[in-house]
């Protein structure tokens, strides 16, 4: 994987755990639904997977940590 880079992900998601578990359920979510959040055309990578990352490195995939307490 070259684009987008581990480095970029890594500074909107915490964990690379929680970032493959992010990007897993939104490559499900895709194929099942057909839908894409930016055009087809804007994607660089051809596969689910590839273009999840891209929508997380966009900023269209909002990042809820749910772990912090007060």
């Amino acid at each position: 994987m070259i684009y987008p880079s581990i480095d970029k992900l890594l500074n909107i998601v915490d964990s690379k755990y929680q970032l493959v578990h992010i990007a897993a359920r939104r490559s499900k979510e895709m194929f099942k639904t057909g839908h894409y959040q930016m055009s087809l055309n804007k994607y660089v990578s051809s596969k689910n997977i590839g273009r999840a990352l891209e929508e997380v490195a966009e900023g269209l995939i909002t990042v809820i940590d749910n772990t912090k307490t007060t």
